[in-house]
């Protein structure tokens, strides 16, 4: 007999994807064969925890399962979740010019909250939810743990200077050949420059969230996402 937080666990995710299979009691995508898969929170947990309405969740939630494009094209899986490597093939086609895999990682490494090498719906959700649709310190302070990459509380140069280059790898031939071999460590030498108050070789949380709400350029960036869904 199922207990009443499995019957609520498996009425919020049908209520999410509208896709319940009632013969075998799992979650099925429209004319595929069934098979049991991860089960996401409860939808009105998630709405209390993101800045979507219902029915934005269900829209995302079956954006999530299949491949979507707007969604950072997450490609379903059987369990339900998605892991690194099929996370980086599937970001891979967004930028078929260059090497996309390390800027991947980082991105996966900030959108996998639990630190459990794979991204369920509620990572998935509740990250895009700041990025959409969070204030600008809550936006910044996920920038900011994108960039700090061992999660220690600050930016060191050679952080800084392992996403700039990915962000370059990643570009590939839309940067070279115009782009200067130096151009990277310019980048970080001005992020430091501008962001490195004390000049003690580090940025932390508070120099980044300081200079940043100064700077009107970076501002304008914080809501260029702001209309997407």
């Amino acid at each position: 007999m199922k207990s009443r937080s499995q019957d609520q666990s498996l009425s919020d995710s049908t209520e999410l994807d509208r896709s319940h299979d009632p013969l075998t009691g799992s979650i099925a995508d429209d004319g595929e064969p069934s098979t049991v898969r991860y089960r996401p929170e409860g939808l009105d947990r998630l709405v209390q925890q993101t800045s979507f309405n219902k029915k934005e969740l269900q829209v995302l939630y079956r954006g999530f399962k299949s491949v979507s494009p707007s969604l950072l094209c997450l490609q379903e899986c059987p369990s339900g979740v998605v892991n690194e490597e099929t996370f980086k093939s599937i970001y891979s086609h967004f930028f078929p010019q260059g090497d996309s895999s390390m800027y991947a990682h980082f991105l996966f490494e900030a959108f996998d909250t639990n630190n459990n090498g794979a991204v369920n719906f509620e990572d998935f959700v509740i990250s895009l939810s700041i990025i959409l649709r969070g204030s600008t310190i809550d936006k910044l302070n996920w920038a900011f743990n994108l960039y700090d990459l061992n999660k220690d509380g600050c930016i060191t140069r050679e952080e800084m200077t392992d996403i700039m280059n990915s962000i370059y790898d990643m570009m590939g031939s839309y940067t070279y050949p115009n782009m200067r071999d130096c151009a990277p460590k310019d980048h970080v030498d001005s992020f430091f420059q501008k962001m490195d108050r004390n000049k003690d070789g580090v940025v932390t949380i508070d120099e980044f969230l300081e200079t940043c709400q100064k700077d009107e350029n970076i501002m304008q960036s914080m809501h260029m996402f702001d209309n997407v869904i």
